[in-house]
């Protein structure tokens, strides 16, 4: 027995060192909020599966400590602004989105998107300067990384993985209008059934959606290409000390991991380099606090209503929480309310009000109802997961069209932020609840989630460990990326064919013509003798 127990000690160790050896070095691309509860997932598991992971922190970040104890390792870089400067980008940001926006008409409110754009460039930039034009790029290219992971959200990620000469993995749900998917990784995107990215529209369109489609794309491509894409392409052409596109270097990505699924998303063509893994973060539901629990179970058979404007809505006007407080007030349910602000006066005794809550818990709870929900991409995935109808309250970014998505598939009802009433949130409450319908597909949506190989984690940690056995993936880049517009799609092909077409007309309308002439001479001159 005890040769056995050292054997199998013998052949346990030999496997860690066999891990250990085979691991890649792995550097990642912080980014922010919800974009970083995607990765940290896929970075755990990597480390359970022995590589070493390293992760590039900017001085200034709002929910990255690096202080704290972590199975990561850290490599911070300074950047130029400030947690104020940040704070108030943030906060005009919000306001925008989530008031002024809806008093503002179409050229109002181009002009503040624009500005709203400049400015998140020039931070995406300054976070940018403290990477490649600083020392530590000197100490990554001594590191000897295997591969870069990067969330797109901040620009660079493309340039950095070029400058040190190694693959790029992308893990992303979606860029402003699928510019970057669709331009520089050639993603097909016919307007005619993809709905653009924050379009708020489904892929059934009659003609005038189709028509506001199409322009939607080409007003933001162009939009983009003034802005964003020229401000890049002289950026990365000052690093490179040549003239560089920076849609041409994203271009060089090896795979695209896009955080959606076809339980979310409207069917569409995809590439060999771009998996679809929504849900990474999703899990199976853990057991509640116990005072949590006991609140819970109190709700009897009318079960619970789980409520959350995510972590960064921390708090709203008063006058708009005694609305909320009041429209739970008015339901059967008990309601566990995730709210930072004051305690609203018309607060029910069906409500409590946490800082935080285990919000995948108690969705996963077998008394949860429904699901009232800004519309952020991890909700919404969590709330599909444990098949959960929801009620949407969206706030900005893509959360509309999250949430419209679920919606058009019978899973949802919406109401707007500005212009709800009290009776507008309970009416929808009710309906979420009481028509079973809405039960029924989300559940169904539960089951596509559900029905796949391999569950979304195991599919990102496999493509990226795909591209690191592989040294890259650029056997799976198609060969779009070669071509100009014309040539991709066939225009010069198009204009030589109808050239031919056009000679081989003219040709017999001349070789008809000179027949005729030699037959009517002929006969003319018969005539005359």
């Amino acid at each position: 027995m005890e040769v056995r127990q050292r054997l199998s000690a013998c052949a346990l160790l030999l496997l860690c060192m066999t891990l250990s050896t085979n691991g890649g070095n792995i550097l990642v691309w912080y980014t922010e909020a919800s974009h970083w509860i995607n990765m940290k997932p896929v970075l755990d598991t990597l480390v359970d599966r022995g590589h070493q992971v390293t992760v590039l922190v900017p001085s200034v970040s709002k929910y990255m400590k690096t202080n704290e104890t972590s199975r990561f390792r850290y490599e911070p870089f300074n950047v130029s602004f400030t947690m104020e400067d940040m704070d108030g980008f943030l906060k005009e940001f919000f306001k925008f989105t989530m008031y002024d926006m809806h008093q503002m008409n179409y050229l109002q409110l181009y002009s503040k998107f624009m500005d709203i754009i400049k400015n998140s460039l020039k931070f995406s930039l300054m976070h940018l300067d403290g990477m490649v034009k600083s020392d530590i790029m000197k100490k990554l290219k001594e590191g000897k990384y295997d591969l870069l992971l990067a969330d797109p959200n901040y620009p660079g990620s493309d340039l950095t993985a070029e400058i040190l000469g190694i693959p790029l993995v992308f893990s992303l749900r979606f860029s402003l209008a699928h510019n970057s998917e669709r331009h520089c990784g050639q993603l097909p995107t016919p307007p005619s059934y993809v709905p653009a990215a924050m379009s708020e529209l489904t892929d059934k369109m009659n003609f005038l959606e189709r028509l506001g489609n199409f322009l939607f794309y080409a007003v933001q491509d162009i939009m983009l290409d003034r802005i964003v894409w020229k401000e890049l392409d002289k950026y990365y052409s000052e690093v490179k000390g040549k003239p560089t596109s920076a849609c041409e270097t994203m271009s060089r990505t090896d795979i695209w991991l896009m955080r959606t699924y076809w339980d979310f998303e409207y069917p569409r063509p995809l590439l060999p380099n771009f998996k679809f893994v929504g849900g990474i973060h999703c899990r199976p539901a853990k057991p509640l606090p116990e005072n949590m629990e006991d609140f819970v179970q109190s709700s009897g058979n009318n079960g619970i209503v789980v409520f959350s404007l995510g972590s960064m809505i921390n708090n709203i006007t008063t006058e708009k929480a005694n609305m909320i407080a009041s429209s739970l007030a008015q339901i059967p349910q008990k309601v566990l309310w995730r709210y930072r602000g004051a305690k609203p006066e018309t607060l029910g005794t069906n409500t409590k009000i946490y800082d935080w809550i285990p919000q995948n818990d108690l969705l996963g709870h077998p008394k949860t109802r429904a699901f009232i929900t800004h519309g952020g991409t991890n909700g919404v995935y969590e709330a599909i997961y444990h098949g959960v109808p929801m009620v949407g309250i969206p706030m900005f970014g893509d959360q509309p069209e999250n949430l419209d998505r679920i919606k058009s598939k019978g899973a949802a009802v919406t109401v707007n932020f500005n212009a709800m009433k009290s009776d507008d949130l309970r009416d929808a409450l009710k309906a979420v609840i009481n028509d079973k319908s809405y039960k029924e597909n989300a559940m169904r949506l539960s089951s596509i989630h559900h029905d796949r190989p391999m569950t979304p984690l195991e599919e990102a940690v496999f493509w990226i460990e795909f591209t690191l056995r592989n040294k890259g993936a650029k056997h799976l880049r198609v060969q779009a990326h070669q071509l100009t517009w014309y040539q991709y799609h066939s225009l010069d092909v198009l204009v030589f064919l109808l050239t031919v077409v056009l000679l081989l007309i003219v040709l017999l309308v001349k070789t008809c013509t000179f027949c005729l002439r030699r037959c009517c001479g002929k006969t003319g001159k018969r005539k005359t003798e």
